[in-house]
């Protein structure tokens, strides 16, 4: 009889055989469970009923003893609260019989009394019963059954049975106390206490802890053995992998730098030196050799000048020719004369410093008066023949033939030619009818081709399009922001501003009750949300996993206790606590429990501190159009909803929200395009103003700033302003000379200011500018109509930026042909002697027919020759840039590729519109002008000024920077020392571009393609701060075979004879390094809770008819007419899959199963975790298709985003090698990543491609395969510079930059081409190793710099500043990095690399020259009229220094 029973003081008895507790005593509520009585008697045999419960209950790991203290109605009890964990840890024999023989022990052992000791009791309904109880366990015993437990997954919820059964415990203690704390559900109806065991703590007297040897999970025997996935101790290990490096650092050092840096720095450095010490030697070589000079000079006869007698030292070389080299001219750029060439040449009368020959009595005379001209070059008509005579190319001489062709013919029928062009431009805009816009952010920038997209595809066809998730972060607001909502909107902005700095986020605590009510009110208005117009609620588009009707999927903290705060209680903080701890206690209306970190972000544990709520609504999604239509139609709503909460949650409730919708990302990006649209039209207007302003810069220089020019004329006007008023008398002196002669320099003054209005009204060319703009925006318009057609569909990128780029790179042909035509007009134009030339299409008869200087030409011969002229270097420029833009349609991403073909297209037909009507309109401007009419209003036609001086208003003149090329920039430029200089300085750049290119990171950030002022830049930061769970990775396998056991052991890993590395055992021993894998998660295996959801241990989860066993029971039919699956089968069900359904009868259960609800009675139920998981053949007789869940890593950079990528796809690949089974990753952000796989070999293969196709067409074209690998080299520097830049201004590769890579190398080549042709057009064919070639290869560069280095300035360089600087005023971050700072880095590094680079490069390693004229006496005539060669040359006789 129990002393407690009896009512006696006396402490309990104590010993083996003796109880401590036995039967119920009531329950503590009217639902309680019933709780045991204090009961210190002897311990009773069991009958045989309950023998075989117990063996039942307890299992193998409890050995049955011969007396126990219980009773029927608490082995019932205990089975009940067993069968509650059975489906968690089933998959384990070691942690289910050592949960088992735990709880036994406790309520059945003989022995009870030796480790249990009540410490208080309470009054029940219908008795005394136990309220507290010590039990006390070994430590031993305590580590084996948490080891043996921690380790066991359950994969509906991805994530471990501890999670469940121990509320995550970290330790032995904390997961025995987890269970032994009173709690419904898996907890204890009363409480447990476990003390502390180890040794050295004080227990009572009697205390025997209980302690038997736990199973172990490794164990080779049934009852014990679990798998690897369980079991982490049995796992095979995998071969290492080194977890991915960053994309800056790299593999190979030298201290903290690396190698690539440490070779190109060395070698840089030994290059100087190298050069350092020849330029040394040199000199201490020129020193020797001049105190030699000077003792010969004291000790002989003077025989022969000095810079003869060091002439001497050049072996080999012509001493007549004039192209030897002496270094003694003060401005020559480092070329000498011999002195025999100084005896017969002159200097021009009018050099700057009016210098004359010592030797040469008739130099005095001038250009005019000498026996010989100076032809430039170094030329004299003197020179052996075989010298002065230029060398042809045949296909220059073809081109210039066909362009001349053109444009006489262009120039002749200017209204044919309008014609023609008009009916091809409008047919090609026809194709605007098929004009379509593309939106869609997938086909924006995935290829449909793509690996990814073709997986996303497959995935959307067998499981359904990703759910669109709606997501709310609620944060609280710093304590300075809580007092106004200005101060609110303050952080908000600056926020905004600050793209990536997330600690410009909130940090307070928001579990507080005032915020909580605040949002669980606009969260309960939210679920009754109704859109318009068709009034659709949250019900009718959410995704229910249960099926339509049931409950929505809504991860919040509502979720757990209510939307109703009220409802919650005094201690809502202490339930917020034990939800987060035991989700599995605080299951959602929808029945999977929700990890605490999806709804509580930043809490990094401390739940109750946590930094912000995170609330998501799953939203269904669905290849159905009209699904679609209405899950945007409630998204809109939602949209609108939020935004007004955002802009009132500062004043309510000190808070800041954050909010994404499935709409608001294309919603955004569309916004993105329109952001900037005024910033875009000004930069625009800018060009087209500058453009239209200076293409008419055809006056000479002089007429403004020289000594008789404007504006002294204005200075003499305003300084005789009093003698007009008759306020002061003439001077008598100032009389006198005015008296003299019309032509004294005071009356030629007023003349030329009187003549400005009439230079600037008539000699303008702003329409004919203007009308070079609108042949672009035509070209582009012809384009778009032409791909629209093709079905090449637009983006707005396409819109916005393409007329950019095309006028960029357009309008520089457009100055071109006009300053070309500006110079035939001062050869040639009015003022000149007429010609009989009449030929319409002989360009050769025009030359022949020309041989006085200067020749008087029609309108139409003058454009005719300006054409023929550079045609060929448009034609070159044109040829690079379209096959440089044309390679960029290799890139697989559609806007990209789309955006290449157009711009491709809008330059070919930009190019070949101003080839064409652009020469006619120039022609009728010619024709304008020659008649004084007025630009822009031609009906006007002004009086011709009288022709008092030698003035013609109407020819072009030399203008300030033409001036400032050939005086200062050219001769300075190529001076010996400072190429050098300029050598060093580009092998310095090309070193810094290493560095650069090394810092290159890869990857595309979503929040740049967004407006500043965006929504989603602040829910992008929430997301990176808050969030501490990464998104979703789906492995997909493809085409297994379930039906067959060697199929299901291929993907199972829950059972023993699975494969060692099957799928589910893959990806668990990935995720065991995480570093390498990016898995953070257990995956969710189907296969495995499927084949346990048959175990007829699970006795609430598979059951069937005991009538009819073919027919399943439901959820709600009674015990007594089910039975559990297999309970019966031949073999029994088994964990080493004997007994398992397979065949045919697979399928069946497996239609059961994914139809079972998932629940408290059966959390193994399919029909919640994986009900789209799996995808049936059309007959459903096999699985065509099924995934396993599980998560990446938090994600927070784009590298982690690629990394994820690669590691997914190595992970796949390594499980398809080992198992034979097909197998893909899929997540949502994996089709938008996919690019950065190939990005880096794309870059490098299409840069290869251009820079071939550039050395190819280059050399054809200009005719020296020398010359076209400069230019080659010079343009793959530059674009290195840009590579560099990149590095250093934190411009990312993606396919954008690629494009832009690609656009820069076109871009390069337009820097360089011009110069290249004008420099092989500019010689006389000397051979590269000639003693004389390189001074002929420097007169050449100076000359290709001064004939068109201003067009290339001007025309390319400053009207591409121009435009690209106002994009610097842009919000967008996008055309910020993307365009402003990359195009800003191409222009500059493209301006300085064709304008400094290339003639100093061409000056050493330049190919053999040609003639650009086709018959000597043109060229010789052209030589001898050039007007830059009368003024300044810098390679001029030495003599002429020696005058000075």
């Amino acid at each position: 009889m129990s002393r407690y029973k009896q009512g006696r003081d006396e402490p309990p008895r104590r010993g083996k055989g003796i109880c401590a507790m036995r039967g119920n005593c009531g329950k503590k509520g009217m639902f309680g469970q019933q709780l045991p009585c204090p009961d210190d008697g002897d311990a009773e045999a069991p009958t045989d009923d309950d023998v075989d419960m117990l063996r039942d209950v307890c299992g193998p790991g409890w050995p049955i003893p011969d007396t126990v203290c219980c009773t029927k109605d608490e082995i019932n009890t205990l089975r009940t609260s067993l069968q509650q964990a059975e489906p968690l840890i089933a998959s384990c024999p070691a942690c289910r019989n050592n949960f088992r023989a735990y709880h036994c022990s406790f309520t059945c052992s003989p022995d009870q009394s030796l480790f249990l000791d009540i410490v208080q009791t309470q009054k029940t309904d219908t008795s005394e019963a136990i309220k507290e109880i010590n039990y006390y366990v070994s430590e031993d015993l305590k580590q084996g059954f948490y080891s043996s437990c921690k380790d066991v997954q359950f994969g509906a919820t991805n994530g471990f049975a501890m999670d469940l059964i121990g509320g995550g415990a970290k330790n032995a203690s904390a997961f025995l106390k987890f269970m032994g704390d009173e709690r419904p559900g898996l907890g204890s109806p009363f409480q447990i206490s476990i003390p502390d065991t180890r040794q050295g703590q004080d227990m009572p007297e009697f205390i025997q802890p209980l302690d038997f040897a736990p199973l172990d999970c490794s164990a080779n025997e049934v009852a014990a053995r679990c798998t690897c996935i369980d079991c982490p101790k049995v796992c095979p290990t995998l071969p290492y992998v080194s977890p991915p490096r960053d994309s800056n650092s790299s593999s190979c050092t030298v201290g903290a730098v690396s190698c690539l840096t440490f070779s190109a720095l060395i070698l840089y450095s030994v290059a100087i030196l190298l050069g350092l010490s020849a330029y040394s030697w040199k000199l201490s070589v020129r020193h020797r050799q001049r105190r030699y000079e000077r003792v010969a000079l004291l000790g002989d006869p003077p025989l022969a000048s000095p810079s003869a007698a060091s002439g001497n030292q050049f072996d080999g070389t012509n001493s007549y020719s004039h192209h030897n080299l002496a270094s003694s001219s003060p401005t020559s750029p480092g070329i000498d004369v011999p002195e025999s060439a100084r005896n017969v040449m002159i200097v021009d009368g009018d050099h700057p410093d009016g210098a004359t020959s010592r030797r040469d009595p008739d130099a005095s005379s001038g250009p005019s008066h000498s026996s010989r001209f100076r032809l430039g070059r170094g030329a004299s008509l003197l020179d052996p023949i075989d010298q002065l005579q230029p060398r042809q190319n045949h296909l220059n001489i073809a081109l210039r033939g066909f362009f001349y062709r053109l444009g006489w013919r262009c120039a002749t029928y200017p209204a044919l030619t309008f014609g023609i062009a008009a009916l091809v431009i409008a047919f090609l805009n026809i194709g605007w009818k098929f004009f379509k816009v593309e939106t869609d952010p997938v086909r924006l920038w995935v290829s449909p081709t793509s690996e990814s997209a073709v997986q996303k595809t497959y995935f959307d066809e067998n499981f359904g399009p990703f759910y669109r998730a709606q997501q709310v972060f609620v944060m609280a607001l710093p304590p300075s922001f809580d007092d106004s909502l200005e101060a609110h909107e303050a952080f908000s902005n600056n926020n905004t501003r600050n793209v990536a700095k997330n600690h410009d986020l909130p940090t307070n605590n928001v579990m507080t009750y005032d915020n909580l009510d605040w949002w669980l009110k606009h969260e309960q208005a939210i679920s009754h949300l109704r859109s318009e117009p068709n009034g659709y609620t949250l019900q009718d588009v959410c995704f229910a996993p249960a099926g339509p009707g049931t409950p929505c999927v809504v991860q919040s903290v509502s979720a757990w206790l209510g939307t109703d705060i009220k409802e919650w209680g005094d201690d809502w903080a202490s339930q917020v606590e034990d939800c987060a701890a035991t989700p599995s206690n605080c299951l959602p209306d929808f029945g999977q429990p929700i990890d605490p970190k999806l709804i509580l972000g930043g809490a990094k544990g401390d739940w109750l501190k946590a930094k912000s709520l995170v609330i998501t609504w799953v939203v269904g999604n669905s290849l159905d159009q009209e699904q679609v239509a209405k899950a945007e139609e409630w998204e809109t709503a939602l949209e609108k909803y939020l935004r007004n909460v955002e802009q009132t949650s500062a004043a309510e409730a000190s808070v800041k929200i954050a909010y994404s919708t499935g709409i608001s990302l294309e919603q955004e990006l569309n916004k993105s395009t329109n952001t900037d649209v005024k910033i875009v039209v000004l930069s625009y207007l800018v060009m087209f103003l500058y453009v239209s302003l200076t293409l008419g810069g055809g006056i000479d220089s002089s007429f403004f700033f020289g000594e008789e020019g404007f504006f002294a004329g204005v200075t003499d006007l305003i300084y005789n302003i009093p003698v007009y008023l008759r306020l002061q008398k003439r001077s008598s002196t100032s009389m006198q000379s005015s008296s003299t002669s019309l032509a004294s320099p005071g009356y030629k003054r007023t003349y030329m200011a009187t003549l400005l209005p009439t230079l600037l009204s008539v000699n303008s060319k702003f329409l004919l500018g203007l009308f070079g703009i609108c042949i672009v925006l035509i070209a582009v318009s012809s384009s778009v109509g032409l791909f629209s057609f093709l079905g090449v569909r637009v983006t707005l990128i396409i819109a916005e930026v393409i007329p950019f780029l095309v006028l960029a790179v357009g309008v520089d042909n457009v100055f071109i042909l006009v300053h070309e035509l500006d110079r035939q007009n001062g050869l040639h134009g009015p003022g000149s002697k007429p010609t009989q030339t009449t030929s319409p299409g002989s360009y050769e008869e025009s030359i022949e027919d020309e041989m006085e200087v200067p020749s008087y030409l029609s309108a139409e011969e003058r454009v005719a020759r300006a054409v023929a002229r550079m045609g060929p270097s448009i034609l070159l420029s044109s040829v690079t840039e379209v096959i440089a833009f044309a390679l960029g349609a290799l890139v697989p991403m559609p806007a990209v590729r789309n955006f290449a073909l157009y711009a491709a297209g809008s330059v070919l037909l930009g190019a070949l519109l101003q080839l064409t009507v652009f020469v006619s309109a120039m022609t009728w401007d010619l024709r304008r002008t020659e008649d004084n009419r007025v630009d822009c209003i031609p009906c006007i036609r002004l009086r011709p000024a009288i022709a008092l001086y030698d003035v013609n208003p109407n020819a072009g003149g030399e203008g300030l920077i033409s001036r400032s090329i050939r005086k200062y920039y050219a001769p300075y430029l190529l001076k010996r020392e400072v190429k050098q200089l300029v050598l060093v300085a580009f092998g310095g750049l090309f070193v810094t571009a290493l560095i650069g290119i090394q810092r290159i990171t890869l990857g595309l950030d979503q929040r740049l393609a967004l407006p500043a002022d965006s929504h989603l830049v602040d829910y992008f930061d929430a997301v990176d701060t808050y969030l501490d769970v990464g998104p979703p990775v789906y492995f997909v396998v493809q085409d297994s075979d379930i039906n067959s056991r060697h199929g299901q052991q291929q993907l199972c890993g829950r059972f023993t004879t699975c494969m060692e590395l099957s799928v589910a055992n893959s990806l668990e021993a990935e995720r065991k390094r995480p570093d390498s894998s990016f898995i953070a998660n257990p995956p969710a295996s189907w296969i495995d809770d499927f084949l346990h959801w048959t175990d007829p241990v699970l006795d609430t989860c598979c059951r069937v008819k005991k009538a009819d066993p073919s027919v399943f029971c439901k959820p709600s039919d009674p015990e007594r007419v089910c039975k559990p699956c297999f309970e019966d089968s031949e073999p029994l069900w088994s964990i080493t899959m004997d007994g398992l359904p397979e065949g045919p009868e697979a399928m069946r259960y497996l239609r059961q199963w994914l139809n079972t609800p998932t629940d408290e009675n059966c959390p193994l139920g399919g029909q919640a975790a994986y009900g789209s998981a799996i995808s049936f053949r059309g007959d459903n007789s096999s699985v065509q298709a099924s995934h396993f869940r599980t998560y990446h890593t938090p994600l927070k950079s784009q590298n982690d985003f690629i990394n994820a990528l690669a590691a997914a796809r190595r992970v796949s690949n390594d499980i398809q090698r080992r198992t034979g089974v097909k197998v893909f990753p899929y997540s949502l952000f994996y089709v938008f990543f996919d690019q950065y796989a190939h990005v880096v070999g794309i870059t490098v293969e299409v840069l290869l491609l251009a820079l071939a196709a550039i050395l190819a067409v280059t050399s054809i074209l200009l005719g020296s395969w020398r010359t076209g690998a400069t230019v080659t080299v010079v343009c793959s520097l530059a674009v290195l510079n840009v590579m560099g830049i990149m590095g250093f201004w934190h411009i990312s590769l993606n396919a954008i930059s690629l494009v832009n890579l690609v656009i820069s190398l076109g871009i390069a080549v337009e820097f360089c081409s011009h110069i290249a042709r004008a420099f092989m057009g500019a010689g006389h064919g000397l051979p590269y190793d000639h003693p004389s070639g390189r001074k002929e290869r420097d007169e050449r560069a100076f000359s290709a710099l001064i004939d068109v280095g201003p067009s290339v300035f001007s025309g390319i360089t400053m009207t591409k500043l121009i435009g690209i600087s106002v994009l610097a005023l842009t919000r967008s971050k996008l055309l910020e990095v993307y365009y402003f700072r990359m195009w800003l880095s191409l222009i500059v590094s493209g301006a300085i690399h064709g304008l400094i680079l290339l003639p100093v490069a061409l000056s050493y390693v330049g190919g053999a020259g040609y003639s650009l004229d086709d018959f000597d006496e043109e060229w010789v005539s052209s030589a001898m009229r050039r007007p830059a060669d009368y003024e300044y040359a810098p390679f001029h006789d030495a003599d002429s220094d020696l005058s000075n």
